[in-house]
């Protein structure tokens, strides 16, 4: 698809956002009319959140649309109905929202965005009757060091996770190794925990914060290697917060002799191109986690290429591994799964 092209189809699916609480509040009202013995006890406050919970149905089925992969609309759904269940909602609570989505949609759409925008909710639904819901954990039986360092998480203790993890480099354990079979299935199983009800968000964000004070804990031992000529400014878009898997590749290319510039959450456009420009990056690295903030990734992109054509773009998180053909649309240079890949894309495009 043509980047013009692309453009329009943006600007086209733009209505769902532009009336998104409209839409949103319509389909709970709808989804409170076919289901009142669930919803009532939950009151006002409740109903807020239904409000705010649809309109996020409504972000993930808009860039599932302009992506024009289902993909990225039915692991959405998968994820929510895993955590509606782990909540005690009925199992059929999200099929119903979709019931109604569509009513409203197929009511308050223009004809011309009815087609695509009702086929694919359709293929949601149809997806969610087949599908597996309860994701499988993260840290296997066999992984004892990744098991004990979340087990020390779990409990708070983070000292303990700190001195497992210091114990296995000074042992002679490679950081890599460290980063692959501890922190990064610890980190996973983490939102696994969080998805299925298991931990609560206190839990889940002093997991993520002790994980990123360990990874600082181990910088003396990432600068021992050879140094290279390529520089990489690495960040997460305006408005995400999910940092962690974007520091973990900004590692890894310090540890394999880049200069790295590592921005970190929620950092604005105009800094990022300042930054890129200040200590002339032959690379951008651009981590999103949440389908609903890749809009800011577009906005980046096509600022680089009008103001930095020269650097390169390389995306990655959730939704590219979702949709593995996503980066194209962005028009970046290349998408990795994992930081070690990442590495080799850009060792490729740099070189």
């Amino acid at each position: 698809m043509r980047k013009k092209d692309l453009l329009v189809h943006q600007l086209k699916f733009d209505i769902l956002l532009q009336n998104q609480q409209l839409l949103a509040e319509k389909i709970v009202e709808a989804q409170y009319a076919r289901q009142p013995q669930i919803w009532k006890p939950y009151g006002h406050p409740g109903r807020k959140k239904s409000v705010r919970d649809v309109g996020y149905h409504i972000l993930y089925l808009k860039e599932a649309l302009e992506a024009n992969d289902p993909n990225l609309f039915t692991e959405y759904l998968v994820w929510v109905k895993s955590l509606f269940e782990s909540l005690g909602f009925p199992a059929n609570t999200l099929t119903e929202t979709l019931v109604c989505t569509r009513q409203v949609l197929s009511e308050a759409l223009p004809a011309e965005y009815q087609q695509p925008t009702l086929e694919m909710l359709d293929h949601g639904a149809n997806y969610l009757g087949s599908a597996q819901v309860s994701p499988a954990a993260f840290v296997g039986l066999d992984n004892q060091l990744a098991r004990q360092f979340l087990d020390f998480l779990l409990q708070g203790n983070r000292q303990a996770a700190s001195q497992l993890i210091l114990d296995e480099v000074r042992a002679g354990t490679p950081v890599k190794e460290i980063y692959l079979k501890a922190f990064q299935p610890s980190q996973r199983e983490v939102g696994r925990l969080w998805q299925t009800n298991q931990i609560n968000v206190a839990q889940e964000h002093f997991c993520t914060a002790a994980t990123q004070t360990i990874m600082a804990q181990l910088y003396p031992f990432l600068f021992n290697g050879q140094r290279k000529k390529y520089r990489l400014v690495m960040t997460c878009v305006g408005g995400e917060l999910h940092e962690i898997g974007a520091r973990m590749v900004a590692d890894f290319f310090e540890m394999d002799g880049w200069d790295t510039y590592y921005l970190g959450a929620n950092t604005p456009t105009h800094d990022i191109l300042q930054t890129v420009k200040q200590y002339n990056a032959e690379l951008l690295g651009i981590s999103v986690t949440m389908t609903f903030h890749l809009p800011q990734v577009r906005e980046i992109v096509d600022i680089m290429r009008a103001e930095s054509p020269a650097t390169r773009i390389l995306v990655g998180g959730y939704p590219f591994n979702v949709s593995p053909n996503l980066w194209k649309q962005m028009n970046a240079d290349g998408s990795a799964a994992d930081a070690e890949e990442a590495i080799k894309i850009a060792d490729r495009l740099c070189a």
